[in-house]
């Protein structure tokens, strides 16, 4: 796998997907790239966080860690992003974020965000529909999970 980062870019997927090529080379100017070794952790559990972070390439593993062992929350990929409530409403990050392998990212936060919805609205508001529609994704399959959980166990009840 190549660790060239020389010149990266926002690739057309996820919450860019919508917006045109020229409209993704402006908001790439907005956050900034990161290049992430195997190993590292660009979000650390319990401490504040307040930004989004898209997937240009690699491969980040979100996890919680107790005393006994390390739960694998989600495996987020290329063209996936995390942190986009934390964007909106910084906070202490729930879960901690670990590159498995080279990982390229670009990060942003609110400033970044505002601003360039400032700078482009008719862009700014495309970007902003994606990461609204995908927050209401993961809430609507939270809530499914939940569902399920729970009529799990009124059955388990039932039976016992």
């Amino acid at each position: 796998m190549s660790t060239d980062f020389s010149s990266p870019e926002l690739p057309s997927a996820g919450i860019v997907a919508n917006l045109a090529d020229e409209d993704r080379s402006l908001l790439s100017n907005y956050g900034e790239f990161l290049p992430v070794q195997a190993g590292q952790t660009i979000i650390e559990e319990g401490h504040p966080q307040d930004s989004l972070y898209f997937v240009i390439s690699g491969v980040l593993h979100v996890h919680t860690d107790s005393q006994t062992r390390r739960t694998l929350i989600a495996r987020v990929e290329a063209g996936e992003t995390l942190g986009e409530v934390n964007v909106f409403d910084p906070g202490t990050a729930s879960a901690s974020v670990t590159a498995q392998d080279f990982t390229q990212v670009w990060r942003a936060n609110r400033e970044d965000i505002d601003a360039f919805v400032t700078a482009y609205p008719e862009a700014g508001a495309r970007l902003l529909a994606s990461l609204v529609t995908l927050m209401s994704r993961r809430i609507r399959r939270m809530n499914e999970r939940l569902a399920a959980k729970e009529l799990e166990s009124e059955f388990h009840d039932f039976w016992h």
